[in-house]
């Protein structure tokens, strides 16, 4: 027989366990003018990409040359600030590049894992960079992001969070990326980028694929690349594919009847 008692609660404060939403900066190298070049290169048409998201920085990517190289923690921290990523905590590393984390304020993350953002559009998708967000947390809206209108050369569209489904054409110099998958239902002049915070299985999908520049959780190909015949100017697919040789883009052609 169960019995339910009365217990006891602090009128001041409660200790919950939380689960926080991070994004995990896996640093290959301990280059920070070059992470600074890269950055800027990659995000510095979209100054508010990221709105002060909270960063754990995992060394465990860093090269077999670079075990052990020093790190210089306040100014890489201070470089996230400029991009409104804020770092808290380093994952791996030596022992001296974790006490001199320590040293600049950083806390340590040595058992926590790094998973990748699940997407709003397919939660059945495994996770594998960034925990689940926390019931405090602001809530996504379901579903995916719809542009109607064509987009003209210096536009921008970023659905954060889940897909972006898009009507109308991309022209050359306007800027389509998203969480999750991009769909393109028009033809694609521009640059896509799905998959935009580091979520593997992200897919992009154009019914006419010229674009400037394709990218996949960071891993991108430009116009200077020709596509093949089979997709270039084809209703397409674009996918991430790792390989012990590293990570290509795969492109493939879509039947469209």
């Amino acid at each position: 027989m169960s019995v339910a008692l009365a217990g006891r609660s602090s009128s001041t404060f409660d200790i919950k366990s939380a689960s926080l939403a991070l994004l995990a900066l896996r640093l290959k190298s301990p280059n920070l003018d070059a992470l600074s070049d890269e950055l800027t290169a990659r995000y510095g048409d979209t100054p508010d990409f990221f709105e002060d998201d909270a960063v754990v920085l995992d060394l465990s990517a860093l090269g077999d040359e670079h075990v052990g190289a020093s790190i210089d923690f306040q100014r890489l921290g201070e470089l996230l600030h400029e991009r409104r990523l804020r770092l808290l905590a380093v994952r791996g590393g030596s022992p001296d590049q974790q006490a001199a984390a320590v040293s600049v304020g950083l806390l340590l993350a040595p058992d926590g894992s790094v998973q990748m953002p699940s997407c709003a559009s397919d939660a059945a998708a495994p996770p594998a960079a960034r925990p689940e967000p926390s019931s405090a947390a602001e809530p996504l809206a379901p579903g995916a992001l719809v542009i109607d209108r064509p987009l003209r050369s210096g536009q921008q569209v970023y659905a954060r969070g889940g897909d972006l489904v898009v009507l109308a054409m991309v022209n050359a110099g306007a800027e389509v990326a998203a969480d999750g998958h991009v769909h393109i239902y028009a033809p694609l002049r521009g640059r896509a980028i799905a998959g935009a915070r580091g979520w593997p299985a992200a897919r992009i999908f154009a019914h006419d694929m010229r674009p400037e520049l394709v990218s996949i959780a960071g891993v991108y190909r430009t116009s200077e690349e020709p596509l093949p015949p089979q997709v270039w100017g084809q209703a397409a697919s674009v996918r991430l594919l790792s390989t012990e040789a590293g990570d290509k883009l795969l492109f493939e052609p879509i039947s469209i009847r």
